[in-house]
């Protein structure tokens, strides 16, 4: 049995898991690095989805056994990770001298490493964020719909709300932006503080910028902006075909999911802009780490720093589009001519643009995913489903109460 990521198998070769979800690239480069490493053999356990792995992830960590040998770990599940980083091995220990945390954007490393220095993960994807919007459906509201021209519209979430009310006064049956949730998360990621202090005091009361965020955004809901979808819902998908609303809050991996639902008749019609209100923000990344329960960590620990490394990770976006964190990658010629054929666009020039202007990472608490995917989401469609702001607030103040006990 290998089920645990240990061990040698019949032919004496080294066997390793490796457990990610989603699409993170690596078929092809698993087979490289075995072809590399004749001694090593690759299991790959691969989900579909984001939730059932960490679900599996948190079980196996309490049960102490059943882990793989490298565990992907998205940002969103990173605060909960970390209150157990004593199950991870300190990569800065065991994994290979010459992969330091400058290896990568500051901010990436320094929301995995613990407050006295152990680094427990390596920084794969980021998902810098600009906007996307429909060309068609802003020059049938009368706006700019070339990416430079856009850009003023974009610079804050004052002007971008601004530019919501002039199109829902010009374009009737049709929405500003797709869900309240996606608009509030990104609004509330760029917040120097979020829901959590970093001592993990829920301060979503004191903190005045998330209720300032917050009627911002449900007074654009009041105004017909929203077009009151559930993202990643059935009903949203196909949005993008029709055309139901005009504008996208877009981390680089969106542009596949927009070209993906959009379909071919739609090409020409979205663009993608290196501009997003009040600056810019990332949404969406992984790690890479090794469970202490791995029984060879050091060859755990080589295989995620090779797969983290600059080249990797521009095969690795090359293959599946996961945006490279890695410093070296981000000024590679490779990454900034690539072009996307779907918004006719130098899309690695734009994204590596807007991730330089992430400074720093936003500290997550422990409840912060659910918070976000969950309460959030909830709170904000009572609002969109004709609820008051008011009555909203109160339900996303006492759903973060009741995660934080």
């Amino acid at each position: 049995m290998t089920a645990c990521g240990s061990g040698a198998g019949s032919d004496g070769k080294l066997e390793l898991t490796i457990a990610t979800f989603t699409e993170f690239g690596y078929e092809d480069l698993l087979k490289e690095y075995e072809a590399a490493h004749p001694n090593i053999r690759i299991t790959h356990r691969k989900t579909g989805q984001a939730a059932p792995h960490h679900q599996n992830l948190y079980t196996k960590l309490g049960a102490g056994s059943g882990l793989a040998d490298v565990e992907a770990v998205e940002e969103g599940h990173r605060a909960k990770v970390m209150e157990r980083a004593d199950k991870f091995a300190n990569l800065r220990e065991i994994g290979p001298a010459e992969v330091t945390p400058d290896r990568w954007l500051p901010w990436k490393s320094e929301a995995v490493t613990t407050k006295d220095g152990r680094l427990i993960g390596y920084g794969t994807d980021i998902g810098p964020l600009a906007m996307c919007y429909r060309k068609d459906l802003f020059a049938e509201a009368g706006l700019p719909s070339d990416p430079e021209g856009v850009k003023p519209l974009f610079a804050t979430w004052d002007s971008f709300f601004a530019a919501g009310e002039k199109f829902a006064d010009k374009v009737k049956g049709k929405a500003w932006f797709d869900s309240a949730a996606q608009i509030f998360n990104a609004m509330q990621n760029q917040l120097p503080q979020g829901y959590y202090n970093t001592e993990d005091k829920l301060i979503i009361e004191s903190n005045t910028a998330i209720k300032a965020n917050w009627d911002k955004l449900t007074a654009a809901v009041a105004k017909g902006q929203s077009a009151k979808l559930t993202a990643f819902g059935p009903e949203w998908n196909s949005a993008f075909r029709t055309g139901s609303f005009a504008t996208k809050t877009c981390p680089s991996w969106m542009l596949g999911v927009v070209e993906q639902h959009a379909g071919p008749e739609n090409q020409g019609k979205w663009a993608v802009t290196d501009a997003f209100p009040e600056g810019g923000g990332n949404w969406g990344g992984s790690y890479l780490t090794v469970p202490k329960q791995s029984k060879h960590p050091k060859e755990a620990a080589e295989l995620a720093a090779w797969l983290s490394a600059p080249a990797q990770q521009l095969k690795a976006f090359a293959a599946k589009g996961p945006f490279p964190s890695q410093v070296e990658a981000l000024s590679s010629e490779q990454l900034l001519n690539s072009h996307n054929k779907y918004f006719d666009v130098k899309a690695g020039a734009l994204y590596a643009a807007q991730a330089r202007k992430v400074t720093k990472a936003q500290y997550k608490g422990p409840a912060d995913g659910e918070l976000q995917d969950v309460v959030g989401v909830a709170a904000l469609q009572k609002v969109e489903q004709g609820g008051s702001s008011a009555e909203g607030w109160q339900q996303l103040v006492d759903g973060a109460k009741k995660l934080a006990k």
